[in-house]
C-alpha cells in the first residue's frame, strides 16, 4: 500500500473513532439543592415521572394524604390517558408541580441510537420537537407553563443539552435512582429513598400501578417524613445542576 493509501487508511479510523467516540459521550447529569441552613431535618426534592401508562394511585394518595409535594413530570401521553389524575394535581396546586416529560417520552439525544432499548430522537429538530411537543400538552391541559425539562431515559447528548437551555428550559438531574426505573423491589425502593439526605433530588415514577416499586416509593417518602424532612418541589428551591443543565 502507497503513501495515499496508508493516509487514506489513516483518515478512515480517525472518522470512526471520532464517530464512535461522539456516539459514546452521553450525560446523565446530576442535580442537588443547595444545602439547609439551620436546623431541621434537611429538605428533598420528590420527583416523579410519568412516561407512559397509568397512575400508580398507591403514591397519588399518598402525597395527598400526607402532604408530600412533589414534581410530577409528564409526557403528552399520560397527559391524554389520566385525565383523573392530572384533575387531582390540578386541585392540589401547593403540592404538585407539573414539568415537561416530552410530547411522545423519545429520549433527548440527537444522534440516532438506542438508550435502554429506547430509539433517540436522533437529529437536533427532532429533539426539539420532542421538548416543545411536550411544553404544548402541558399548555393543552391548563396551568402554569413548564420551566423544567427531563427527556426520556434522563440521558443527553451536550448539544442536545445546549439546544435545550435555549428552548428556556433547566434540565431535571437527580441524585437519588429511588427505583431504578420502577424495576426495583419494595425494600429496595424503600431502602434508596428512605436514605435520603439534605439536599437530594429523587427520581421515581408514578406511572407504574402493577410494580412492586410504587408500594417502595411510599415506604421510603415516609420514613422520610418520619426524619423530620421537609420535601420542596423544584420551582421553590435552587437546583444546582452539572452540565451547563441549569446554569
Amino acid at each position: 500500500m502507497g503513501r495515499l493509501g496508508n493516509s487514506l487508511c489513516a483518515m478512515a479510523l480517525s472518522l470512526f473513532a471520532a464517530s464512535s467516540g461522539n456516539a459514546a459521550t452521553l450525560v446523565e447529569p446530576t442535580l442537588h439543592l443547595k444545602p439547609q441552613s439551620g436546623e431541621g431535618g434537611g429538605r428533598v426534592a420528590l420527583t416523579l415521572d410519568a412516561c407512559g401508562g397509568k397512575t400508580d394511585t398507591r403514591i397519588l394518595s399518598a402525597l395527598v394524604d400526607n402532604r408530600i409535594p412533589a414534581t410530577i413530570f409528564v409526557t403528552g401521553i399520560w397527559l391524554k390517558r389520566n385525565a383523573a389524575a392530572v384533575e387531582i394535581m390540578r386541585a392540589h396546586p401547593d403540592l404538585f408541580e407539573l414539568e415537561n416529560h416530552g410530547g411522545r417520552h423519545i429520549p433527548a439525544v440527537d444522534t440516532p441510537r438506542k438508550i435502554y432499548g429506547i430509539s433517540s430522537a436522533g437529529s437536533p429538530d427532532a429533539v426539539q420537537a420532542e421538548v416543545e411537543s411536550g411544553a404544548a400538552a402541558l399548555a393543552s391541559a391548563g396551568g402554569p407553563a413548564p420551566k423544567w425539562f427531563r427527556g426520556a431515559t434522563a440521558e443527553y447528548s451536550p448539544s442536545a443539552i445546549a439546544m435545550i437551555r435555549k428552548l428556556g428550559f433547566k434540565i431535571a438531574g437527580f441524585s437519588v435512582n429511588g427505583d431504578g426505573g420502577s424495576l426495583l423491589g419494595a425494600k429496595e425502593t424503600a431502602r434508596r429513598i428512605g436514605a435520603a439526605k439534605d439536599g437530594d433530588v429523587i427520581i421515581a415514577h408514578i406511572n407504574q400501578p402493577t410494580h412492586a416499586a410504587g408500594g417502595g416509593v411510599v415506604q421510603g417518602l415516609l420514613a422520610l417524613k418520619q426524619k423530620g424532612m421537609t420535601f420542596v418541589r423544584l420551582d421553590d428551591a435552587d437546583g444546582i445542576g452539572n452540565d451547563g443543565t441549569t446554569d
